[in-house]
């Protein structure tokens, strides 16, 4: 082996090549790897964020939608209990309504009844006063007459 000044040229070529490579071509890669590194890292933290944040949002639907359950139920059941009470209100107010009805009639009944009492007195007066012109045939004073149809009406 002969050391000659071509193995020396040959050396001096690397060492200016590498030292070339370390000053100008190598900060840049290294450069250009850390920020893909650092863009994968904040990609991969981002993913990780819009995972918690997709468990969030489903646990916040799940319970949006169970309150949303809850609400329609109560809901729901004010329905029923304000229906029932309104059917109370409206059996009451019929029962009311009845009650008038059955009052009014009773009144009207009454009434009619007193009609058909006075109508009868006067026509067993009339009666009363035939019998006893056929009985007497004989003629009687129309005063008389109207005082004595007037104590039968009362006596009646």
């Amino acid at each position: 082996m002969n050391l000659n000044a071509t193995l020396f040229a040959q050396l001096a070529v690397f060492f200016i090549l590498a030292w070339f490579t370390m000053k100008f071509v190598w900060p840049p890669i290294m450069k250009a790897l850390d920020e893909r590194a650092t863009k994968i890292a904040e990609g991969l933290s981002a993913a990780e964020r819009g995972r918690n944040s997709l468990d969030l949002a489903s646990k916040h639907s799940a319970e949006t939608v169970r309150e949303g359950k809850e609400k329609v139920a109560e809901i729901i059941a004010q329905a029923e209990k304000r229906g029932q009470q309104i059917i109370e209100a409206a059996k009451v107010q019929a029962k009311s309504e009845a009650d008038k009805v059955v009052a009014g009639a009773k009144a009207e009944i009454e009434q009619e009844a007193a009609r058909v009492k006075e109508s009868l007195r006067e026509r067993v007066a009339e009666l009363a006063v035939a019998g006893a012109e056929k009985i007497l045939r004989r003629e009687v004073d129309a005063k008389v007459h109207a005082s004595m149809l007037a104590a039968i009406k009362q006596d009646l």
